[in-house]
Order: structure tokens, then sequence, then C-alpha cells
């Protein structure tokens, strides 16, 4: 009987399942298609008998809407699910990834310059790979000083023009070159000089550098500076105290000890029992070098300091093996997850 068919037709296509779009298309083509079950019950009404027709037209229609609901069901179930899987890497292992964490010398520069930041300096970037002049010339280096040997710095090619950069002033002198004053910049970034690799050395590290010019800048406004940095990275109870040296660059010139944040400044091991850990290099940048970058040292004088990205995090995290910092050993590393 045509009832009893399709009543037990509407229970079976309400009791599909389809686990991919292959299994849908055939539940499609089976019931639904033109040639599908379906549409061929449809062709069968012609034979109902009359006074029939209504009540078997009427479940006809309920199938039909009954078979059409649940296809749609099925479909947007796949749908949903693809979406579901499409940010899913599925060749990724089962085991949870774990979370990395910022290099110590990055943590250490961040903040470095975050503090300077403070003080209205900006970011400036510079090549690695530099000439002659900004490296030495510019800086007032005298064409037989030691630094420009084959022993300390690492040139490119046969021509002694083109090296590697020993610090980060020839950033420095870049900017001078096509910025007139005020400038207030901190340049950050990688170095190299040719030296043996050991606990205390490295054929490249990092540096910062910082340079203030202006009109009337005095020796006093970095002073001022360096205790401000002092204090902001090491603790508001460090002290500071400056010491005559020479650098080609600057005059006069002065070395920045800081008050041994191990021992408060009583002496232990760590500052050789002096009390006093050295930092930095700094000075007033000379004349010479304003007037070979192009600004007028009759009118503007500034200052410059720089220090070792390493040598702070050696002082903030007691690390004392300069070769931890680049041979990229995961236990080291570990222990700055929560920094």
């Amino acid at each position: 009987m045509l009832q009893d068919k399709i009543e037990n037709l509407k229970k079976e296509i309400t009791a599909l399942a389809a686990a991919n779009k292959e299994e849908l298309e055939a539940i499609r083509l089976k019931y639904l298609s033109k040639k599908g079950i379906i549409p061929q019950l449809f062709n069968d009404f012609r034979l109902v008998p009359p006074e029939e027709k209504r009540h078997i037209g009427q479940l006809l229609n309920e199938l039909k809407e009954a078979a059409t609901a649940h296809f749609n069901t099925l479909r947007d179930a796949l749908d949903n699910g693809a979406q579901d899987m499409a940010g899913i890497d599925l060749t990724r292992t089962s085991y949870p990834v774990r979370l990395g964490t910022r290099h110590p010398l990055s943590i250490v520069r961040n903040e470095i310059c975050d503090i300077f930041a403070k003080l209205g300096f900006s970011i400036a970037e510079g090549p690695e790979v530099e000439d002659d002049w900004h490296v030495f010339s510019s800086l007032n280096f005298a064409p037989d000083h030691p630094a420009r040997d084959m022993q300390d710095t690492f040139f490119v090619t046969r021509n002694p023009d083109i090296l590697l950069r020993t610090h980060t002033s020839s950033v420095q002198t870049r900017v001078m070159e096509r910025t007139q004053p005020p400038i207030r910049i901190i340049c950050p970034g990688r170095v190299y000089r040719n030296e043996a690799i050991s606990a205390r050395a490295h054929c490249f590290f990092h540096q910062v550098e910082a340079l203030y010019v202006d009109k009337n800048v005095s020796f006093a406004d970095l002073k001022q500076a360096l205790l401000f940095f002092a204090k902001e990275m090491f603790g508001a109870d460090t002290k500071i105290r400056l010491r005559p040296s020479y650098f080609p660059f600057t005059e006069p010139s002065a070395e920045m000890d800081i008050s041994c944040n191990l021992c408060g400044g009583k002496g232990c091991s760590f500052c050789k029992h002096t009390g006093w850990v050295e930092i930095l290099g700094c000075g007033m940048v000379d004349p010479n070098v304003l007037d070979a970058c192009g600004i007028d040292s009759s009118i503007y004088s500034g200052y410059a300091l720089g220090m070792g990205i390493e040598r702070i995090t050696n002082l903030k995290y007691r690390v004392k093996d300069l070769r931890l910092f680049s041979e990229n050993d995961v236990r080291f590393l570990e222990e700055f997850e929560s920094v």
C-alpha cells in the first residue's frame, strides 16, 4: 500500500547519516534527484483513487519536506565540521606546544630603549656592513689607529674600505650627516670585532649607543642622563661615578661605574672588592666629529654614550659566560620564561 511505503520511507530517510560530502551526494541522488525515489512516488500519485488523493498527497508533501530538511541538516553539519578543522594542522604532534620566550639580550635591549625613550630618545638603525668613513674616519680615528688593523676588524673584501661595523657609532654619523640638530637618538645593534671567543669575549656582540646634539648641551646634561638610566635599570639606590678616559670621538671622555648591585657597594668577588662595576663609556662629542658630519661645532655641542648589552645582561641576571647568549641552549633560555 502506498501509505505504508511513504511512512517506512520517511523513517528510513530521517535515520540516514553522512560522514562526508560523497555520502551526502549519494543520499540526494537516491531520494531527491529527478530520478530519485521521492519524485517517482509523485509520478505514481496519478494512480491513487480519487477519494485517497488528498490524504496521500499530504503524506507525500510531508515526506519531501522531511527529506529536504534532513538533507540540509546533514549538509550544514559537514560544512561546520570543515570550518572547525580549517585552522587545525592535522600533522601537528598531539603533545602540547610549548610557548617560547624572548632572548635575554632582547629583554635587556628593550628595557634600555624604554628608559631612554622616557628622555625623548628615538631609535635609529643602520647597516652592519659599513665603510671606513662612517666607522672610523668621520669619528676622528687616526689613519694609523690600531682599530683599523686586521687583528681587530673584519674586512669584507680585499678593499679595506668595506668592513663589518665595530660599533654602532656609525649609525650616529649617518644620522648627523642627513639631520640637523636637535638630534636625540639611541642606536641598538650587533657589532663585530676580531677577538678570540671565550667566556668573557666574543667575535660579535650587541651595543646600545646614544647621541644628543643641540645648542648648549653640557657634561652636566650627560651626567644627569646617566644617573637617571642607572637608577631606572639597576634600582633607585644605585650610585654612579665617572672616571677620566679616552675615546677618539669624544672630548672629554669618561668611563662610568655603578655601585655593585650584588654587594651594595661593600665589596665582593664580582666587583673585585672595589664596590664598583664598569658598565659604559661616554663623553662630549668631539668638535671634529660634528664638523666632519656637517654640523657647525661653534653653534652646537653634544654628548654620546655606549654600552654593551651583554655587559648589562650579565649584571642583571648573573650570566658569567658570554657564549651562552649565542649557543641556543634551550635549558638556558627557559630560565627567562617568566621575565
